[in-house]
């Protein structure tokens, strides 16, 4: 049957490849199809017809995407269940089919990887930061049980970044923030090299667009000196290498990708005339032994450059990647960078992972797991160990865009086992490294046979021996020079636990104040608040009240969950209050003369209102107003706890005005704020300076130090809006000495 006419029924150009594979299935009516092609025709027909009528922001059919992903996996050597799980990686999430279907049509494996890549766009989340840290929880989990998900999920990535055009600039740039940020880090990591080059290009272009195109017009104009100079050097290599009867498989020059050329010259601070390894000669050779050989017939015939050479052959990169590196002076005195490799090893480089699959179609899921030997996944099995320990979404975020970036310095243990940590690692995140119990006890280190202090950077090729003792523990000040997750996580989760009754108590002491004394302890030990610690992923409202005082929860977050538990259960049991007879509201007296006053809050013109105390609600968030006994109308934050409790006769709906420049609106508004710091020199002024570039004024502040415990510091800040008020949160959230930061009340008032 002809190729064509096989497929003119779909709306959609048809990769030759997909033609085949249809084809093939559409020819065979009498003999049997290969399992392999049979499953990729039936994933294909199966996803078009569920796409069938959606499209994409382009006006394209929506299957243009499904099968341009399964293009990619197919280019990285994927076997049929990836190609299958790239046709159908949207299916979950954009139709009504279930995994359950999945699975009965296509297999357990299949089923795996679709639910492995699918977004959780369905669940509800507080936050787009919590959303976006319970995808990736889920997505690592589901890499452990078999990695091929993370690169069905970077096909999809780079099919849609290579599509972005087509999107709002602000979704362009959210989704290029991502994609630099875990994507194509998590590309290097697997050491599939192409696809991050790709990746961060096409992020570059869209967050930095004029730097982008500079680059693009820089290295155009350079292009064909480089070519010639390469040429150059291709040749004379080419003779000296036959010379000595080595047999190269490969010369060629690789150019430097846009985004590695601008990140080089803004690290260290040259311009692009400056950078010599904008495009590197590559040999690609037979053997190991070839390459060392190469490698002196390259020194010999260029004057090599001091400090240029590396070596990740003999050290190869926690990727996996393997290359000779040096820097010479080509014949035109310009710099050249030369890469030295077998034909396995620039593989790997290209396509990691993906070179050497070790999972088969029938090899059953137990194969697919990551095992606790495999070195090459150690990052990624501490990402799931911090699964448990890091609830807050912010803090896994920033865990993770940290430990995905390369680990750039290697060091030894005295028994000679190379061990690799991230620049400006110290002894300390070394002993943190070798296991939980040396972080803990560690009370000094030698580094090369002398002694040194905990926080001295190490450098490749140091020896370091840590020494231990029993009653040794970690130290807050550690926080301030530790440089890698895995020993800032394990030192909090120490303090955590070794002062678990102080957490405890703290914990109780920020609920009542937020709470208020009466009935207090009654409802620590109600339905209610058990119920909302299990919210929370706590066995026990003990856990939970540790959790609030170590400042792993928000308080916020306690009070939400507490407030979703009564009304699913019951009214919160407190004292009965006072009836309060409601009142009529007393009227404010109109300006007399010029404009009409404009209130600030909507529905309660020209009647006697006030923000509540309890919970100072600020521009921006949702309000309610409360009819008061003496006070007129209360305008608190909706959910605040004060209101539960009141008739629903004496609640009025109300509303911030829309206008920004009403007249007589205050411009900002009083929020008490406390945060919990690590007790160094210039922290407050740090904290300050930060609330300074937001434009933000501080009516009233007050430090309590204790020795030996974090500082705290109570701060009455004036708001414009609840926007402000979060983006000078995330901006002091972002000082590695703050433990913990929330808003106060400082009045409890009775409604």
């Amino acid at each position: 049957m002809d190729a064509i006419a096989t497929t003119s029924r779909f709306n959609f150009d048809v990769p030759e490849w997909l033609q085949e594979c249809i084809l093939a299935t559409s020819a065979a009516a009498n003999e049997p199809v290969p399992d392999d092609i049979n499953l990729i025709s039936r994933a294909f027909e199966f996803a078009y017809k569920l796409h069938e009528g959606q499209l994409r922001a382009s006006g394209e059919p929506y299957i243009a995407h499904p099968v341009a992903v399964a293009g990619l996996l197919r280019d990285l050597g994927g076997s049929s269940v990836m190609i299958a799980a790239g046709f159908l990686h949207d299916v979950v999430e954009d139709t009504d089919v279930t995994p359950e279907e999945i699975e009965s049509r296509f297999g357990v494996e299949v089923r795996r990887l679709v639910e492995g890549v699918t977004k959780l766009s369905k669940f509800n989340f507080s936050s787009k930061t919590e959303r976006q840290a319970e995808n990736f929880r889920r997505m690592f989990l589901a890499m452990a049980a078999d990695i091929r998900v993370i690169v069905v999920k970077l096909a999809d990535r780079l099919h849609n970044m290579r599509t972005l055009e087509h999107l709002n600039p602000q979704k362009q740039r959210s989704i290029s923030q991502e994609t630099r940020e875990i994507f194509a880090p998590l590309a290097n990591r697997l050491g599939i090299g192409r696809v991050k080059w790709e990746l961060e290009d096409l992020a570059f272009k869209y967050l930095e667009p004029e730097s982008y195109r500079q680059m693009q017009q820089l290295v155009a104009e350079r292009r064909t000196d480089r070519e010639t100079r390469l040429s150059k050097v291709g040749d004379i290599l080419r003779e000296r290498l036959e010379s000595t009867e080595i047999h190269c498989l490969e010369i060629s020059g690789r150019p430097k990708h846009l985004y590695g050329i601008y990140q080089k010259m803004q690290r260290q601070q040259k311009g692009f005339h400056e950078i010599y390894d904008l495009a590197a000669m590559r040999l690609i050779l037979q053997t190991k032994e070839d390459c060392y050989r190469a490698l002196a017939i390259v020194h010999d015939a260029f004057r090599p450059i001091p400090g240029r050479f590396k070596d990740y052959i003999g050290l190869p990169k926690p990727n996996r990647y393997q290359s000779l590196h040096t820097g010479v002076m080509g014949p035109s005195g310009r710099p050249i960078e030369v890469q030295i490799r077998t034909l396995e090893m620039h593989h790997i480089a290209e396509y990691g992972i993906a070179a050497h699959w070790k999972y088969k179609e029938s090899g059953g899921s137990s194969n697919n797991r990551i095992s606790a030997e495999d070195e090459k996944f150690t990052w990624l099995r501490q990402l799931l160990e911090w699964q448990n320990d890091l609830k807050d979404a912010q803090e896994y975020m920033d865990t993770i865009k940290d430990n995905l970036f390369d680990d750039d310095v290697y060091v030894f243990t005295p028994n000679g086992d190379v061990i690799p940590l991230s620049r400006g690692a110290t002894p300390v995140d070394f002993a943190y490294r070798i296991h939980s119990e040396v972080g803990n006890h560690c009370a000094g280190a030698r580094v090369n046979g002398r002694w040194t202090v905990l926080d001295t950077p190490l450098n490749n090729g140091d020896i370091v021996e840590i020494i231990t003792k029993e009653n040794s523990h970690p130290s807050l000040d550690w926080l301030n020079f530790v440089a890698t997750p895995s020993a800032r996580n394990r030192i909090r989760q120490w303090y955590k636990r070794s002062h678990r009754d102080a957490n405890v108590a703290r914990g109780k002491e920020l609920l009542e104040k937020e709470l208020g004394k009466r009935g207090f302890e009654a409802l620590l030990k109600s339905e209610p608040m058990q119920a909302a610690a299990e919210r929370c992923n706590y066995h026990s409202v003990e856990d939970l009240l540790a959790a609030l005082g170590y400042g792993e929860l928000t308080l916020n977050l306690v009070v939400k969950r507490l407030r979703e538990a009564v009304k699913a259960r019951q009214p919160l049991e407190t004292e009965p209050q006072e009836p309060l007879i409601p009142q009529p509201p007393v009227a404010k007296p109109q300006a007399t003369g010029g404009a009409k006053k404009i209130e600030p809050i909507a529905g309660v013109e020209g009647l006697l209102h006030h923000l509540a105390g309890c919970c100072n609600p600020i521009p921006g968030e949702a309000i309610i107003g409360v009819v008061t006994r003496t006070r007129g109308i209360s305008i608190h934050r909706q959910g605040c706890l004060n209101v539960e409790s009141v008739p629903g006769e004496r609640v009025i709906p109300v509303s911030w005005n829309p206008t920004d420049v009403a007249h007589g609106r205050p411009q900002t508004y009083p929020v008490n704020i406390q945060i919990e710091v690590i007790d160094r020199v210039g922290v407050f002024k740090d904290i300050l300076s930060r609330l300074s570039d937001q434009n933000i004024n501080v009516r009233n502040a007050q430090v309590r130090t204790q020795e030996g415990r974090p500082a705290i510091i109570d701060l009455c800040i004036d708001i414009c809006d609840h926007q402000q008020l979060e983006r000078s949160f995330c901006q002091i959230k972002k000082m590695s000495d703050i433990l913990n930061i929330r808003r106060v009340s400082q009045v409890e008032e009775a409604c």
